[in-house]
């Protein structure tokens, strides 16, 4: 079934069931025995402003750092007041988005009947108290975006936006890849976890990173690598050394939000403290995507993957190995037999990027957080292959929000500054962050400069500017094949020349050239984008089906 088919069953069933929607539309969290003081915000420098319980700062490495205590209302209150400005701008980032895919005011108005009536039971998924903490942040919400959904719905209905970008794989959103190792397999013998979230919703979404801290009046202190407006976690560990990042599986196109992914991780990292705790809290949950939650413990020193779809429930733990792998695929007896999993696991990018994680972890004697760095990075395919920068085959697609490693046993903690993972990898150690973060007035920086992993040298290379100069041609040629525009030959030329290596590349100017019925020229693209490394199944049988269109036109 195509998207816009489902888009329109979805419409009919949501003027079916107005009276569900209605429910969840009046659903307003009681926060009337939380702390009510909404807090006054002092600006003490241009990238700092603090509350009585919290503070938000950019370091020199382009990231902003937030702390914030209190009940889960007060947090929310808090975290919106320092960051109101930044709050405005994602939110302006992501949702303009939607104003450029669907420009019609017509079909907005529908858009928003369908995102209520999907998001109807996601209320009844939601513990109370990840609603009271939306609720105060939506407090510093902008007014742009009113149309859509008011201020808390808003709020709520975001964070089902990563598991949507997972189950409507056509968006191309995810791809990411973890890794840890233990025992025999580092220096110490301790834990170390590393992980490419490989979310991208444009530039301008990725550009305010945040290092949130936070320190709640219930459960454990923690860390999470987020975004203005964002409470769930997709990257993060608590002051007892556990850790959680997620990873997307297959999953068909859900027909009604339960409980984001994000705010389940968000629960299992403030409150569990092993493994078996972070079990027991996601056997709770109803989630409505397929989702691998890699959970690390300085308790157990090892790690393990927590498999959640809307049918099943698998654990994939390593009995007799030092070291385990998590792409897009799930790995447990639980989902042996799962047709979508296999499909998935034979057609796409995930397998290639397990074996190329497995051929680098042992080509390391010892793992180290510099050596998970540089896996991290790593550009190139399996035996070192050139596959072309931006191949979503490589564990560095150069489109990761964020890359990030943890020692959990020494609660040390590394996070990538801009751009994707090639900034510097900045530290935090977290026993000292929240020992000062309370009492940091000035708003001084909470990272650990001596810890801290320099830029990657390829940022400074002629092949990084090559890329980015490819980036920008890729948007410009598509749009000229959207709008039936005309582009240079030179312009077509340089696209190729900036990044000989990605088969994309030889299929976009294909395209072109079929568009504009220069066939010979099209074919001869076509065939040049076979001889490389194709990212899927999909795209290598699309590619196939225009050279079988072109050789019939061309009598071959």
């Amino acid at each position: 079934m195509s998207l816009k088919k489902n888009v329109v069953g979805l419409f009919v069933l949501c003027i079916l069931t107005s009276c569900g929607v209605s429910k969840s539309l009046e659903d307003v969290p009681d926060v009337s025995h939380y702390n009510q003081t909404k807090p006054e915000r002092i600006a003490t420098s241009d990238s700092t402003y603090k509350t009585s319980n919290a503070f938000i700062t950019g370091n020199k490495y382009g990231q902003w750092e937030l702390f914030a205590a209190g009940d889960p209302y007060q947090i929310g209150l808090q975290s919106g007041a320092v960051s109101q400005e930044l709050f405005e701008e994602q939110e302006r980032a992501f949702l303009s988005k939607v104003d450029e895919i669907v420009p019609s005011k017509f079909k907005q108005y529908l858009l928003r009947k369908v995102v209520a009536w999907y998001n109807r039971k996601m209320y009844q998924h939601v513990p109370e108290e990840y609603k009271a903490e939306i609720l105060g942040l939506s407090k510093y919400a902008g007014d742009d975006y009113d149309y859509v959904a008011d201020d808390y719905l808003r709020m709520l209905y975001l964070h089902s936006a990563h598991d949507i970008g997972h189950a409507l794989q056509d968006l191309a959103l995810v791809g990411c890849s973890s890794f840890a190792a233990w025992g025999e397999k580092t220096e110490d013998g301790h834990l170390i976890i590393g992980r490419n979230f490989d979310f991208y919703a444009g530039d301008a979404f990725a550009k305010n990173k945040i290092i949130a801290f936070m320190q709640p009046t219930n459960g454990h202190k923690f860390m999470s690598v987020t975004w203005p407006g964002m409470i769930g976690v997709v990257s993060g560990m608590n002051e007892k050394g556990l850790t959680v990042t997620i990873n997307a599986g297959k999953s068909d196109i859900p027909w009604s939000a339960k409980t984001p992914i994000s705010i389940l991780t968000r629960e299992i990292l403030q409150y569990a403290a092993t493994i078996d705790e972070a079990i027991e809290i996601a056997k709770k949950r109803q989630v409505f995507v397929s989702e691998s939650i890699f959970i690390g413990s300085a308790a157990d020193n090892r790690a393990i993957t927590i498999e959640v779809s809307p049918e099943n429930f698998g654990i994939y733990q390593v009995d007799n190995s030092n070291e385990l792998i998590c792409s897009n695929h799930f790995q447990s007896d639980a989902y042996a037999n799962d047709k979508n999993n296999i499909k998935h696991k034979a057609e796409s990018h995930s397998q290639y990027r397990y074996e190329r994680m497995e051929e680098l972890i042992n080509d390391t004697p010892k793992l180290t957080p510099k050596v998970a760095v540089d896996i991290l990075r790593n550009t190139k395919g399996l035996d070192d292959e050139s596959i072309g920068y931006g191949n979503e085959k490589a564990l560095n697609q150069l489109l990761a929000h964020h890359g990030i490693v943890f020692k959990p046993h020494e609660r040390l903690v590394w996070v990538s500054a801009n751009p994707y993972q090639l900034g510097a990898f900045v530290a935090y150690d977290l026993n000292t962050v929240f020992q000062e973060a309370p009492k940091n007035s000035s708003g001084k920086s909470l990272h650990n400069e001596v810890l801290t992993i320099e830029a990657d040298p390829f940022l400074y290379t002629q092949a990084y500017k090559n890329y980015e100069r490819n980036r920008i041609l890729s948007r410009e040629i598509s749009k000229a094949i959207k709008n039936e525009e005309n582009v240079t030959p030179e312009t077509l030329k340089e696209f190729q020349q900036t990044n000989p290596d990605y088969w994309e590349v030889y299929y976009i100017i294909g395209k072109y050239n079929y568009e504009k019925k220069y066939y010979r020229a099209a074919l001869n693209a076509f065939e040049m984008a076979k001889t490389k490394e194709i990212t899927t199944i999909p795209d290598r049988e699309q590619i196939d089906l225009y050279i079988k269109k072109i050789k019939r036109r061309l009598n071959e």
